[in-house]
């Protein structure tokens, strides 16, 4: 072999190490990056707190975790939500959410809707599918692939949620001393519908039970809270509102335009959610709606899923995450404050959920009884999906 194709194979050589060191490594780099648990000592949690705690059915409204290149079935060193982490928090129902597109440069104060996609190099150094590499439906479809075969694979971990038939099994095999968590599938932005209808049908068929309309940027819906402009409700928008409430899926406006949250609220017979966010009252934060849309959206059945991150609590830690409950109930009421903590969704937090115990006794600590902590963790999220869920 001549030196030129020594060299030549050579460079092949180090391109293929190159290569494989990029899907191995970077998609981990990356998370670590993204989703930060502060160092920290133990929590202090009393026998009081713990006891109460074990007692709880816990609730979570908004996770991130299916985007991550992480074995949820596993315990893991990154990130802040796995099963054995959701098992030692005694979390009975996790909604996972499918990412499926992130502007570069991504703000809580405008972002242009035709931006540089950051998902789009994650999914390709994660390696899926060459389908999922230019289609966001296709994404959205992989990540509740991935939740729907780890139910699959360890049936007595986990369990999908689609009907309400779903969630009564999930709470009586918790009643008899399973630690079964309960998995419901949600989307970041109804971007991944493409703009065709149709593809409700396909992403309801698949399990998604849940759709927030918008994240970052503003799409066929509508105007993102973080968009160019406060756009409501678009036809499009406004037709994909509908084939929800006809196939009993829950309406999420976290991320929505105020505009948007409101053309909602005026459609009769909706009754959305606020996923993850923070009381604007307490935290005035761009990243949480106004105090008088909060309150409309209770006003309509709706509930509030309190965030763990520093943007929607402005004091991260657990005190801070129940004084902003507090306020919440305060604003809203005991019955319309859940929990959305967005852990894996790049936020750094001062816990994982593995640590909710912590989160129990900083309710009492503010002086809340056992039946509003009850509410509050869990509670408000299993009476809105029994509501909400179809038969």
């Amino acid at each position: 072999m001549g030196w030129g194709k020594r060299i030549a194979g050579g460079i092949a050589g180090l391109v293929v190490i190159g290569a494989g060191a990029f899907f191995a490594l970077a998609p981990g780099i990356a998370e670590n990056g993204q989703n930060h648990v502060v160092p920290h000592a133990p929590w202090p949690v009393s026998p009081e707190a713990e006891a109460l705690h074990k007692r709880l059915i816990v609730g979570d409204w908004h996770s991130d975790a299916l985007l991550w290149d992480r074995d949820l079935l596993t315990r893991s060193k990154r990130g802040q939500v796995d099963l054995p982490r959701l098992r030692a928090g005694n979390v009975a129902l996790q909604v996972f959410t499918t990412v499926t597109k992130s502007p570069a440069g991504q703000n809580y104060d405008h972002n242009a809707s035709d931006a540089r996609d950051n998902i789009t190099t994650l999914v390709i150094a994660e390696a899926r599918p060459p389908k999922t590499w230019f289609s966001l439906l296709e994404r959205g479809l992989d990540q509740a692939a991935r939740l729907n075969a780890m139910a699959a694979k360890a049936p007595d971990q986990l369990k999908v949620i689609r009907t309400k038939s779903d969630l009564d099994a999930v709470l009586a095999a918790r009643a008899n001393g399973a630690q079964l968590v309960g998995g419901i599938l949600g989307a970041e932005g109804g971007h991944l519908l493409e703009g065709k209808i149709e593809n409700l049908d396909r992403i309801y068929d698949a399990g998604f039970r849940l759709m927030g309309l918008t994240h970052f940027f503003d799409n066929e819906l509508g105007g993102s809270l973080h968009g160019e402009d406060d756009a409501g409700l678009t036809p499009f928008g406004r037709e994909v509102v509908a084939g929800m409430m006809e196939k009993h899926m829950v309406i999420d406006l976290a991320h929505a335009s105020v505009q948007m949250a409101r053309d909602v609220l005026a459609i009769p017979g909706t009754r959305p959610i606020v996923s993850h966010s923070g009381i604007f009252g307490i935290c005035p934060h761009k990243r949480n709606f106004p105090d008088d849309l909060m309150q409309a959206i209770a006003a309509k059945g709706g509930v509030i899923g309190i965030g763990y991150w520093e943007e929607a609590a402005c004091d991260p830690t657990p005190k801070g995450i129940a004084t902003m409950i507090t306020g919440a109930i305060d604003l809203l009421g005991e019955d319309h404050v859940s929990l959305g903590s967005d852990f894996d969704g790049a936020v750094e937090t001062d816990f994982d959920s593995s640590e909710l115990a912590a989160l129990t006794q900083a309710l009492l600590d503010q002086g809340l009884s056992e039946g509003t902590i009850a509410k509050v963790m869990g509670g408000n999220m299993v009476r809105m999906l029994r509501e909400a869920l179809p038969d």
